[in-house]
């Protein structure tokens, strides 16, 4: 067995934030049984529960003061080393031939999308727009994102086996209704904003209106999707086998209007091999409880040249810049650090963050922007979402240490209301009004986070930091976390929104 540097990378640092009785940013993450995920792992809110090995925070870079590096690199140093396209070289590699196992990068980035999120150079990866997971994910923090789904082959066709936009659109119509809505909402009475689909050219009526026109919602689950995927069942809060993702991390470029970088930080691909069926994934569940129960760290099939194998059929595989900001594979401990929240959570649908957070039908379709985004409330949830983060996490991040989000929306210390409000439906402003980055910030972050590139230590932590956080714990005895005590455990979390349509 590989020796790691740090025994559970897949914990990852805001695990031993220090909640003092009275932060809580776990309940995100960490919450009770959804959909198909079994789970149900809020009572760590209550509780450490690290192993042995794992009590001591391996995270060093937490603690590392990056102000000297940040000082030394000029606005415009940063400013044209974010601006330059680490990702063509890699394409072009994968173009040129060959067959390497796993993921052979195939997007052409350079041809972009067009308004609907399809991508221009054929390849079937459409991107979507959806509101990012509150804390790590957020621009303020340090990375903007964008993320990228593909259907099968035989979900982009019709029934004769031709390729078909219409039969695709459809596909990813009922997909999008599956995947996003909440599991309160019994099957019968779900409905699902879509974009404009063509229920003649594809034979389905999704609309429920018992006639074939063009629909605009999904009025409950039809059995099957459409085209050569026919004979594919439907089924809640499950991708199809062989769905794929791919996920782009980038530094925040102020001057961008959906703040995408060229430079990519990371590239990471996912993709789902093996269908579990509700049997097997309980008894996936239950054997990862045992194994925690006993003190063992999680252990994955696969290695770096294939990606590794998650317990729940998805394979995971990552890029991250080199020390001169070229894009290598990940080592084997980093490719672990991916793998704790992607199925090791009680937040994610089928192992997946960003597709069920999709915006309702056709302006959830286009490259990621927050731009006229609202900040919605979690499915079941009376207030928006930020707000709720703010009031129990108390600050912009896990570490609360993000200085800005705490002078902009704490004054003296207490949370101003009526200006998170702003970005609420019926607001004046929308999602960049609470997580976006001051240029000054921006430039800053981007800095601290090239300072770790060129250190190449990424198994020691990637999140930038402006100074380092005071609310860590450099070593945790298991116990009391405070919170109960408190009343400030939550078993609400919910991965899906209430977009209010």
């Amino acid at each position: 067995m590989v020796a790691f540097s740090n025994p559970e990378p897949g914990v990852p640092p805001q695990c031993y934030t220090r909640t003092e009785g009275q932060a809580n940013p776990c309940w995100t993450c960490h919450t009770t049984r959804n959909g198909r995920n079994d789970k149900g792992d809020w009572e760590l809110q209550e509780q450490y529960a690290f192993s042995p090995a794992a009590m001591d925070n391996h995270w060093r870079n937490v603690f590392t003061d990056r102000r000297p590096a940040i000082a030394a690199i000029s606005d415009a140093e940063v400013l044209t080393y974010i601006r330059q396209d680490n990702y063509q070289p890699i394409y072009a590699a994968a173009q040129r031939g060959g067959n390497p196992p796993g993921y052979r990068p195939d997007l052409d980035y350079r041809q972009g999308f067009d308004a609907q999120g399809w991508a221009r150079d054929g390849s079937g990866w459409r991107a979507f727009r959806y509101k990012p997971l509150p804390g790590g994910f957020w621009p303020t923090n340090g990375a903007s994102d964008d993320v990228l789904i593909r259907l099968p082959a035989r979900f982009r066709q019709d029934a004769q086996g031709r390729e078909s936009r219409a039969v695709y659109s459809a596909n990813l119509a009922i997909l999008e209704a599956a995947m996003t809505v909440a599991d309160t909402v019994p099957e019968a009475e779900l409905r699902r904003a879509i974009e404009p689909v063509s229920e003649t050219l594809v034979g389905v009526d999704l609309d429920g209106d018992g006639k074939l026109a063009t629909a605009r919602h999904v009025q409950g689950l039809p059995k099957r999707y459409a085209g050569a995927a026919a004979n594919e069942p439907v089924r809640r809060w499950s991708y199809p086998q062989g769905t794929e993702f791919l996920h782009s991390l980038r530094y925040v470029d102020p001057d961008q209007p959906n703040l995408l970088s060229p430079r990519l930080k990371e590239l990471r691909y996912s993709i789902k091999r093996l269908d579990l069926d509700d049997s097997a994934l309980k008894g996936a569940y239950r054997e990862e409880r045992d194994e925690k129960a006993a003190g063992l760290a999680p252990r994955y099939r696969g290695n770096p040249e294939l990606g590794l194998m998650n317990a729940f059929g998805w394979s995971y595989q990552g890029w991250i810049e080199d020390a001169k900001g070229a894009l290598r594979l990940q080592t084997l401990e980093e490719h672990y650090h991916c793998m704790g929240c992607h199925g090791g959570l009680g937040i994610t649908a089928d192992s997946s963050f960003g597709f069920p957070r999709k915006a309702p039908g056709e302006r959830g379709w286009g490259w990621q922007t927050l731009e006229g985004l609202r900040d919605v409330p979690m499915a079941g949830h009376a207030e928006p979402e930020v707000l709720t983060w703010f009031q129990r996490a108390g600050g912009g991040d896990a570490f609360r240490s993000n200085d800005e989000v705490l002078a902009r929306f704490f004054p003296g210390g207490l949370l101003d209301r009526t200006a998170v409000l702003r970005a609420a439906p019926g607001g004046d402003r929308d999602l960049r009004w609470l997580i976006v980055p001051s240029r000054e910030r921006a430039l800053a972050l981007n800095k601290a986070y090239w300072a770790l590139v060129r250190e190449q230590d990424f198994i020691h932590g990637r999140e930038p930091f402006l100074r380092p956080p005071e609310q860590v714990h450099r070593r945790i005895d298991n116990g009391d976390t405070g919170l109960r005590a408190e009343e400030r455990v939550y078993s609400d979390g919910r991965i899906w929104l209430d977009w209010g349509d």
